[in-house]
């Protein structure tokens, strides 16, 4: 078993495929330490699986994962960490934004003891409009929801301890929230600063369309790691809340009829009469949904393993020489 795994997701990086392979190999070679590179292809229609095909058919110490079709950087990632072997594994972006050379600063943090190491790109060349600025906001928001206190999430340029990555669940765009789920599961984390390079070939695959999503996912994530393992409490305290509102109003409502029989309770007080109604029928709506958000977590604990990805093929290199596809397997994707 490899001490390290690098895990590396592509599409449509035909320009930089071999170029980061060979500085990768470099680095690593120069670490000292056995290695493994799981090169993920998700899904590309360019000559990304090709080149790296090649690449495994000339080195044992690459693995090759075809997604059979675009799932998105989260679900490669996914395929990537559920393959990887090595105790220490570390991810990056296949575009040479992450400079191979910096691996050594992540594994030195890992053997200290940390559980998660993050990159910060602390001098960004971005954009400051379409980039910078949605990503600084973006950043500020899940440090103060999460409790994480690191200055960058969005970078896949992280390292991990093999227990950790692979004990998370990642499905969505949930990538970028490693760190903050980490902690719910009392993982030890710390941030160094990282270069940004500036993309040197290939188109980027980012847009500030992108950046807008992950405020959807700040409350996702809040929500997940504050009722992940008991929702009702969630729902149920808005459903009570609402309950208790609406039987206040009612019981006015009767008392007032109790008082003066000869009132016409819905003339006088309809908009009182209607709210309270509402509120009760809503508060047991939220009970509802609490108690159906416990049996989804029941289902989570017992029901199978699934992956949010499907497996074309898998290749690497037998240690007769000969390349092997391993493999064909079928994920169910939820």
């Amino acid at each position: 078993m490899p001490k390290y795994s690098i895990v590396v997701p592509f599409h449509n990086e035909e320009e930089n495929v071999t170029v980061l392979y060979a500085r990768l190999k470099q680095v690593m070679e120069q670490v000292g330490e056995s290695f493994e590179l799981v090169l993920v292809d998700d899904g590309s229609d360019d000559r990304t699986c090709k080149l790296l095909g090649e690449i495994a058919a000339v080195d044992s110490r690459v693995l090759v994962i075809k997604l059979r079709r675009n799932f998105g950087q989260t679900s490669a990632l996914a395929a990537g960490f559920d393959h990887a072997t090595g105790e220490f594994i570390l991810a990056m972006d296949g575009d040479l934004q992450h400079d191979p050379a910096e691996i050594p600063n992540f594994l030195e943090k890992l053997e200290e003891g940390y559980d998660v190491v993050s990159g910060w790109r602390k001098d960004r060349v971005d954009s400051f409009i379409m980039r910078r600025f949605p990503s600084r906001c973006a950043n500020w928001m899940m440090a103060k929801l999460s409790g994480v206190d690191i200055h960058d999430f969005g970078t896949t340029f992280k390292a991990y301890r093999r227990e950790v990555i692979q004990s998370i669940p990642l499905y969505g765009e949930m990538h970028r929230f490693i760190p903050a789920l980490a902690s719910w599961y009392g993982a030890s984390i710390c941030e160094i600063p990282i270069k940004n390079v500036p993309r040197e070939r290939g188109k980027s695959h980012y847009g500030i369309g992108r950046t807008f999503g992950v405020f959807f996912d700040l409350l996702t994530i809040r929500f997940l790691l504050k009722y992940m393992n008991r929702p009702l409490h969630f729902f149920g305290g808005f459903g009570m809340l609402g309950i208790l509102a609406g039987s206040c109003m009612a019981a006015i409502l009767l008392g007032m009829k109790i008082v003066d029989p000869q009132m016409d309770v819905m003339r006088r007080h309809g908009p009182m009469f209607v709210i309270g109604s509402v509120l009760i029928v809503s508060g047991i709506q939220m009970l509802a949904i609490g108690l159906l958000g416990e049996l989804g977590v029941r289902h989570f604990y017992t029901g199978r393993q699934r992956t949010p990805y499907s497996i074309e093929s898998m290749v690497r290199l037998r240690a007769l020489q000969e390349s092997h596809v391993l493999s064909k397997q079928t994920g169910i994707r939820e």
